[in-house]
């Protein structure tokens, strides 16, 4: 079963390379661990995951955005606890050099090949082991022309802080009245020792995360507010509830009061995609302490000053984009143009994050039909992102774009020149529904796009 699960992430690893989703990062030089370029695809499908959690989270009255820098004040980092705690401790395998985290070693596999197969606890039981050394997950750079230690900067891991360093800033020039909520998308980078499982852990990532102020009190309620929006999200755009689930934090960080974690069912096994964390008044009273800035809210209609709590929902974007391809991988039989049967690998991806969301396809390069397609997808392109595909048999065509998830097909043939219809294919189905031309548009805001 293993095996099984681990022959489809690499037919999945196969695929997005093929078909323009995601390339190994400076491959023509042998590529750099845990680092991955979007291709044409994979940037559409990514922003459209970021598009629509921008929406849900920003498209109503009690929640603003920021868009913070990378580089801040090294004392932010002092504050947040990043420079004292955020390090994981390593131990190295004496005989293949391999490095592990300590809290993840019951996880991983010996990287020595001629023990294929063995677990690295295995290793640890028969010390192989070095002592326990940290490791800090921050990477540094320096500011100025001197390198030296006042220079020295940190590349931001998480974007949370920018978050609570501007939080006056935006509840002043906003109006906002507590609770409300400032949401960020943004790259975070970690020196992750142990990168692996292809988009699953890497050293550059994206973010896409929100902290919602609230009054102390309150923070349990909108703890399980959050809790219940974030999971109808990731189902609202096309995962089956029963390759999620919670998992509970019975370690709590430093700062935490509350925390679950959103995990998806990966083919390697279950894997965090959100975090939902009551953070107490943890963030906000360190700034304070550390810059001696007052970041206390003032609540005019009780007359209260008051630290807020934060209710955080932190997403991974490129997670969760693994997630969603993942779960839209299929592999089926499907009926061909002779009546017989071969195998349709189908990406059933939501329409909203589907990266081409219809395809236009001429029946034949002949009889006006390929001048009346390029017109059609002209005017598709100005609302929607289009693929235009005269290339071969219409069977082969259509097997294409059901591998790379377009929604929808429109086929133009001799009966388009006839009386302006054509023939609109859905993927999932392969239904094939007849509408005049100038209904198209109407037919595609109706299934959702």
């Amino acid at each position: 079963m293993a095996n099984e699960k681990n022959n489809i992430l690499e037919k999945i690893v196969s695929l997005a390379k093929r078909r323009g989703f995601v390339f190994q990062s400076s491959e023509i030089y042998g590529g750099i661990n845990g680092c991955w370029d979007f291709g044409p695809l994979g940037v559409e499908m990514l922003n459209n995951i970021k598009q629509s959690w921008w929406k849900s989270m920003t498209f109503r009255k009690d929640i603003e955005g920021v868009d913070a820098s990378i580089l801040m004040h090294p004392k932010v980092w002092e504050a947040s606890g990043h420079v004292a705690n955020f390090s994981d401790p390593m131990v190295d395998c004496k005989d293949c050099k391999a490095r592990f985290r300590v809290d993840t070693i019951e996880e991983e596999m010996c990287a020595n090949k001629a023990f294929q197969g063995r677990k690295a606890i295995k290793c640890q039981q028969e010390n192989k082991f070095t002592e326990p050394r940290t490791f800090n997950l921050m990477f540094k750079t320096f500011v100025g022309p001197v390198e030296d230690s006042s220079a020295v900067v940190y590349i931001r891991p998480e974007t949370a802080q920018g978050i609570f360093t501007n939080f006056l800033n935006i509840q002043s020039s906003s109006r906002q009245k507590i609770p409300f909520g400032i949401a960020q998308v943004g790259k975070a980078f970690r020196n992750e020792i142990n990168t692996k499982n292809f988009l699953f852990r890497t050293r550059e990532f994206e973010q896409m995360e929100m902290q919602y102020f609230v009054k102390p009190g309150d923070d349990e309620k909108w703890f399980d507010y959050w809790k219940d929006e974030r999971m109808n999200w990731f189902i609202d755009h096309g995962i089956n509830q029963n390759k999620l689930q919670w998992r509970k934090h019975e370690k709590l960080a430093h700062y935490a009061k509350n925390a679950f974690d959103i995990e998806f069912e990966f083919p390697f096994g279950w894997g965090e995609i959100e975090g939902i964390h009551n953070r107490t008044d943890f963030d906000l009273s360190q700034h304070e302490e550390y810059s001696g800035k007052s970041l206390k809210y003032f609540d005019e209609s009780t007359k209260e000053k008051f630290t807020p709590f934060v209710i955080e929902t932190s997403a991974g974007a490129s997670r969760s984009f693994m997630a969603f391809l993942c779960a839209a991988y299929e592999e089926e039989l499907a009926p061909t143009a002779d009546g017989k049967e071969d195998k349709r690998v189908v990406l059933k991806l939501h329409p909203k994050i589907a990266p081409i969301k219809i395809a236009v396809l001429p029946l034949v390069n002949r009889d006006g039909m390929d001048e009346k397609a390029k017109q059609i997808s002209d005017e598709l392109q100005k609302n929607y992102k289009t693929f235009y595909d005269d290339s071969g048999a219409i069977g082969r065509r259509y097997r294409r774009q059901d591998e790379i998830g377009t929604p929808f097909c429109v086929t133009i043939d001799s009966d388009t020149m006839k009386d302006d219809s054509v023939t609109i294919r859905e993927r999932d189905s392969m239904k094939q529904t007849r509408i005049s031309s100038d209904k198209i548009s109407n037919y595609l805001f109706n299934a959702g796009l």
